[in-house]
């Protein structure tokens, strides 16, 4: 997946697997969970790159690689150029510096015992390069003005403040060493919905104001599509389809990317009344036994024998290879087919029908 400007973060044949063992005193190892297999993206410089799926597809897991939380079993993580998958001691340090995370769960994310400004000036304890020992408490109160908080509550307590507010903070000590990168997983799904959007916005500013690059993870299609400029869709560990935002919102040609806008909330009661509903049916198969072929198939409506023996490549089905357009961007099917899941506003109209749907074919 091409970045739109010059690269700063690119990710190549990214895999982790989770080894599953048996025995007490003399271990032995039965299988791995495939929480990533083989994941490619490149993120340019000031852009946002969101990365969308269920639950457990392994979009969390993706992003502590990024960040270096976990290291990778196979593939590369390379941030301006240089694989960083292989770095350790004082290297990998200067690398953390650059790439900073927003953590999902704003309740837990910060230290409880721990007041405001102590959270984020922690970094500056880590990295005192960054700022002179003097100087941390004004930049701390600083930072909390620039999310919107009032400066004064360096003394406070995380309890003391709303989720909302706390993210805020986590956002806070994400910028404090002014990384280049921040990788924020899921950081507004644990919000209400008023509050998310001001987190949203909150975001998409400081990435003006900090020339930042983003790595934006969420389960919800319609939040990312408000902040990125490109979207990857993931499903079992691995991007089934990517291309700008509304190449994706607009030209899905991926069956599961078809699923899952039919399942994004529409404002416009017109729209929402004429939206395809597609039901997928079956459970989503387990990372420690991957189906053949395609991943999707044991769900997919369009399931052929072709399906279970090859693997998909992610690339511009040659269908659409020809003609270019908003449909000429990469999909991982081997029957790929424009589907518009929501029509546009429209005055009157039919009703459409729902449409359920599973391995076998439609219901």
């Amino acid at each position: 997946m091409t970045a739109t400007g010059e690269p700063i973060l690119e990710a190549e044949g990214l895999v982790k697997h989770y080894p599953l063992t048996r025995g007490v005193l003399f271990k032995k190892e039965i299988g791995a969970v495939r929480a990533v297999d083989g994941v490619d993206f490149a993120l340019g410089r000031g852009e946002t790159l969101g990365i969308v799926g269920e639950s457990g597809c392994g979009k969390s897991t993706v992003a502590r690689l990024l960040c270096s939380l976990e290291r990778p079993t196979a593939g590369s993580i390379r941030f301006k150029g240089e694989d960083i998958t292989r770095l350790s001691g004082r290297a990998l340090k200067a690398v953390r510096r650059n790439i900073q995370m927003v953590f999902q769960d704003p309740y837990t994310s910060l230290n409880p015992r721990m007041t405001v400004g102590d959270i984020v000036g922690e970094p500056y304890e880590i990295h005192p390069e960054a700022a002179p020992r003097g100087d941390r408490r004004r930049r701390v109160r600083e930072l909390l003005d620039v999310v919107g908080l009032d400066p004064d509550y360096v003394n406070r307590y995380p309890h003391q403040f709303s989720g909302g507010q706390r993210q805020r903070i986590g956002i806070a000590r994400g910028l404090a060493l002014r990384p280049e990168v921040i990788v924020a997983d899921e950081p507004v799904s644990a919000l209400d919905v008023s509050v998310q959007a001001q987190v949203i916005n909150l975001l998409a500013r400081l990435q003006t104001e900090f020339d930042l690059s983003y790595v934006f993870i969420a389960h919800d299609l319609s939040i990312v599509r408000h902040i990125s400029d490109r979207v990857a869709v993931m499903y079992l560990g691995r991007i089934v389809e990517t291309g700008r935002d509304a190449e994706i919102y607009d030209h899905p040609t991926h069956p599961y990317t078809q699923a899952l806008l039919s399942a994004v909330p529409v404002p416009d009661p017109g729209a929402r009344e004429r939206r395809e509903r597609i039901i997928l049916g079956g459970d989503v198969p387990s990372p420690t036994d991957i189906p053949s072929g395609c991943r999707f198939r044991t769900r997919c409506w369009k399931a052929r024998e072709r399906c279970a023996r090859e693997v998909p490549a992610l690339a511009v089905p040659e269908v659409f290879a020809k003609g270019g357009g908003p449909t000429a961007h990469d999909s991982a099917c081997h029957f790929a087919e424009e589907r518009r899941v929501v029509p546009p506003e429209d005055p009157g109209g039919p009703e459409a029908p729902q449409a359920t749907v599973n391995g076998n074919g439609p219901g």
